[in-house]
């Protein structure tokens, strides 16, 4: 089944220049790139994206970080797109993520993870939505 799913690779991804790096796995993968878009994003834009975490403890931390530097928002195409990012990506925790995957072999932190994917096909509609409404 073809899906669009959103991808953020984070500020620390474009900071310590991984986007090509993280972009040609997708690619490699044989996902589809729809959309792209450099940007940095204020505390607003970040509080609609992770509306289901504002009140949790970790989140303002969370935000300082991914308002802090220029991100890459994208939307990826293909057979399954949401779960294969999410596979691709690894567990949350970098230190914890299986070796192969981006996480896993790029990532130290559980914060500053590189890359988001989300997380079922309601995220991603509602995500899309939030980052690319013409689409």
């Amino acid at each position: 089944m073809s899906q669009r799913t959103l991808v953020l690779l984070k500020p620390d991804t474009v900071r310590r220049g991984l986007v090509g790096e993280v972009l040609s796995r997708f690619e490699a993968k044989g996902l589809s790139l729809v959309a792209m878009e450099l940007r940095t994003i204020d505390a607003d834009q970040a509080d609609r994206h992770y509306a289901e975490h504002v009140e949790r403890d970790f989140y303002p931390p969370l935000r300082d970080f991914v308002t802090s530097g220029p991100l890459v928002a994208m939307v990826v195409e293909g057979d399954e797109a949401i779960e294969v990012v999410r596979a691709l990506n690894g567990a949350t925790d970098g230190r914890k993520a299986a070796p192969g995957t981006i996480r896993g072999d790029l990532s130290l932190s559980n914060r500053e993870n590189l890359v988001h994917g989300s997380d079922s096909p309601e995220s991603a509609e509602r995500e899309i939505g939030l980052w690319f409404p013409s689409l």
